[in-house]
């Protein structure tokens, strides 16, 4: 069992916890790119986030369970996949953003403006609803910021499942004290993401990212989402992921725009990759030493990137850029991910090592 302890989902999910935990920082103080809110939507992170980390729990499990090549052949789909939707998706924006261009070219021109005023002003990208307003996202201080309440409940559920979790690592494995605290997850998360959709249903809440479309459900559509969450978290455990790769192109498909898109989801992934390292470190998946330099590293890389991306969206007028680097990073994560993993379980297959399923009660924690 010790030679399957580090393994590359654990790791993978502490670079993921660096990057996001930078990327959050540096979007707290931003705004929306054309509505007076936030850049993050924290009522759409309220209603998928606790079923993302519930999801979690059980990827983490299944982590445990999956042999090595199993969990590789899933990334390489998942990635694939995941890289082309959000590449189709990116030339899409691309193309409507392109002809927006044209259409702001050629009424400067017919108001007597210079063509070259058009390249320093940004493109809508959010709903159509409300006057738009420069798409630079201006920088507030985070307390401003913020939405408490909402950030105080997903804290709140995020404490509760840490809580779970070590409970559960001071009990004997599938005792029925360890089924009871693993189960209790399930209600954790429920009544906050129940207490979040009620209240989109009965209007008393909106997801105004969204505009005029968020501020509507029905109970199918309320739904879906919980249930995307649920997998995406279920993924996420499994691959290591945090959530995160999954929610940022399904938040598109729901007509969020790129740069709010990008920053729920990092918010998301906050709390779910956060997760996945209590539960992997409990499970003895990692070295504390690798996982702290995997940390530092992510940190700054995506706290640079962030830097670089903005002023690139600034300079072009192109909020498409952020779904063309998601796309590309993902690929590249397929193949380099996919290679070690392949790499790795040909090693075994010569070696004639094991590469069946695991016995989670009988794993040594």
């Amino acid at each position: 069992m010790a030679a399957r302890r580090i393994r590359l989902p654990p790791c993978l999910a502490c670079m993921i916890m660096g990057a996001a935990v930078s990327t959050v920082y540096y979007n707290l103080k931003l705004r929306h790119p054309t509505l007076d809110m936030p850049i993050i939507d924290y009522d759409l992170a309220l209603l998928i986030q606790p079923m993302l980390m519930l999801g979690i729990s059980i990827g983490v499990a299944f982590n445990v369970i999956f042999a090595d090549w199993m969990v590789t052949v899933l990334l390489i789909v998942l990635f694939i996949g995941t890289s082309t939707k959000a590449f189709l998706k990116g030339v899409e924006t691309w193309k409507r953003e392109t002809i927006l261009k044209k259409e702001a070219a050629r009424c400067l021109g017919s108001n007597g403006a210079g063509a070259g005023e058009v390249e320093y002003k940004s493109l809508p990208s959010g709903p159509r609803s409300g006057p738009q307003k420069d798409a630079m996202e201006p920088e507030v201080t985070i307390l401003e910021n913020i939405n408490w309440k909402e950030l105080g409940l997903l804290v709140f559920v995020w404490v509760a499942f840490l809580g779970l979790q070590i409970a559960k690592n001071h009990t004997a494995s599938c005792s029925i004290v360890y089924w009871v605290l693993d189960l209790l997850q399930i209600p954790v998360s429920l009544v906050v993401s129940l207490y979040e959709a009620i209240s989109l249903y009965k209007g008393r809440r909106v997801i105004a990212s969204k505009g005029d479309d968020g501020k509507s459900f029905r109970v199918f559509q309320l739904v879906s989402y919980c249930a995307f969450g649920v997998l995406a978290g279920i993924v996420g455990g499994l691959l290591g992921l945090g959530g995160g790769f999954i929610m940022g192109p399904l938040f598109l498909e729901l007509g969020v725009p790129p740069q709010v898109s990008s920053a729920t989801a990092t918010f998301a992934m906050t709390f779910s990759s956060s997760m996945s390292v209590v539960e992997y470190y409990l499970l003895k998946r990692f070295p504390v030493p690798y996982a702290l330099y995997f940390v530092a590293v992510a940190t700054i890389a995506a706290f640079v990137g962030q830097h670089v991306v903005r002023k690139l969206i600034i300079l072009l007028g192109r909020a498409s850029l952020i779904i063309f680097i998601l796309a590309f990073m993902i690929f590249v994560s397929a193949i380099s991910l996919g290679g070690v993993g392949i790499s790795n379980m040909i090693g075994k297959f010569h070696r004639h090592e094991y590469m069946g399923f695991e016995n989670l009660c009988k794993y040594d924690r």
